[in-house]
């Protein structure tokens, strides 16, 4: 946790650092939807499909230019997938302190494109079927690193939308078994936030 906290204050740092005055800097909150699934998952008879989940956090978005600007995030992300064995359903569900970096390109005044890594930490990993729940944290790698491509528009001077697709570029799987091929969090996110 120290470690996280301590990520959090470097990358606002750095943007209070780059921002020039008040007027180049916002703070918000932002959530939404999650639509997830987890890469490799389809073997030996196993079925995976997305599941859905939700993100919620604040970020702050530093001006650099009339173009550009970068904004860090820091988020509760429910992830995970569906999967289905032999007739039985369960869910795998993965939650997340996310903190994207993103990178803003303004493509027209209300308009931006975005760009960024990203890194989680899990907080919490569960199989879930039939009513039945079991921990499988230990099985999977405590942090997870990914690169978001997205896209913005500010409604109002106050609200945003926006939709990005996470990419996972780190194995779940803490380790491989012989023959097991590495799997990742695949995401894509619908959100709206709020600019103070």
């Amino acid at each position: 946790m120290k470690k996280i906290i301590l990520m959090v204050v470097m990358v606002f740092t750095v943007g209070f650092v780059n921002a020039q005055g008040k007027e180049d800097m916002a703070f918000g909150i932002k959530g939404g939807l999650n639509i997830s699934t987890i890469t490799n998952a389809d073997v030996d008879g196993v079925n995976s499909k997305s599941l859905v989940g939700f993100h919620v956090g604040f970020f702050g978005e530093f001006v650099l230019s009339d173009k550009f600007s970068i904004q860090p995030e820091v988020l509760y992300s429910t992830q995970g997938t569906k999967i289905e064995f032999e007739g039985i359903k369960g869910d795998l569900k993965l939650d997340y302190i996310a903190i994207p970096v993103m990178a803003k390109y303004y493509v027209a005044d209300s308009f931006s494109l975005e760009l960024g890594p990203q890194i989680g930490f899990l907080v919490s990993a569960k199989a879930k079927s039939g009513g039945e729940s079991e921990d499988v944290k230990d099985e999977l790698k405590s942090t997870d690193v990914s690169l978001n491509f997205g896209l913005g528009y500010d409604i109002t001077e106050n609200f945003m939308i926006g939709a990005r697709y996470n990419l996972g570029l780190t194995r779940l799987q803490d380790e491989l078994l012989p023959g097991e091929d590495e799997s990742k969090n695949s995401v894509f996110q619908i959100s709206i936030g709020y600019k103070f």
